[in-house]
């Protein structure tokens, strides 16, 4: 896929839709352009902690910065590429290969754009989203980088950053661009985010498989048709 997407609900909505736990202290506002490097909405399941460990997982929605940072990462410039991973590879890569095992997330989106040839050859932008303005759920990794550069006791010195991942096109998909984003549905959701369930080929194969039946449902028109704000 391409490196922009859209947003358009408040994360007031997000908290309400997902039955989420715990929020951040600054959530990303609605956007119909976020590029990378950009904050995104971020659907964690957490391992409780304290007098509540041992209880079921707590969902946050968070904040994050779109590009992944390992945590290995002597700079967050390295982010700034690894915005998508492919699944078919991500458990390998050294940069998600940690990731996929135990931090694994959802970024939810109302759509996204791609450049599409047409027959004239000319190139133009199309936005992708599901019927009846429904929400597509991205499959993600992430990471907690943190700076060397700031002090230790400046909560600053954490950066969450994500990564979407994105799998060959199907359906009428295939017509707009060859990969498309992994779209996660009800069926894995849970086993998809749990913390507890380790992340190996077969949740990667199962939920790049799911994506299937929402690549079919997908629809895509040219951007000058769909009217959106500057």
């Amino acid at each position: 896929m391409c490196g922009r997407f859209v947003m358009s609900r408040a994360s007031s909505d997000l908290v309400a839709l997902f039955d989420v736990d715990v929020t951040g202290d600054t959530l990303p506002e609605p956007s119909w352009n976020i590029a990378p490097t950009a904050p995104v909405s971020l659907l964690v399941d957490a391992a409780p902690r304290g007098a509540d460990a041992g209880g079921p997982p707590v969902r946050r929605l968070a904040s994050a910065r779109w590009g992944l940072i390992p945590s290995w990462a002597d700079d967050p410039k390295v982010g700034a590429t690894a915005f998508n991973a492919r699944i078919e590879t991500a458990a390998e890569k050294p940069t998600f290969r940690d990731a996929v095992v135990s931090r694994r997330a959802v970024v939810p989106a109302s759509g996204y754009y791609e450049w599409v040839v047409g027959p004239d050859g000319t190139k133009g932008p199309v936005y992708v989203h599901l019927p009846d303005d429904e929400l597509m759920l991205f499959a993600a990794l992430y990471e907690w980088w943190r700076d060397p550069r700031v002090a230790p006791d400046d909560p600053a010195r954490w950066v969450l950053s994500t990564s979407i991942l994105t799998r060959p096109s199907a359906a009428s998909l295939t017509a707009v661009h060859e990969r498309m984003p992994v779209f996660v549905g009800a069926e894995l959701m849970e086993d998809w985010l749990d913390p507890e369930t380790e992340g190996d080929d077969d949740l990667l194969q199962g939920v790049s498989g799911e994506s299937l039946q929402h690549a079919e449902r997908a629809l895509f028109r040219p951007v000058a048709e769909v009217g959106v704000p500057d």
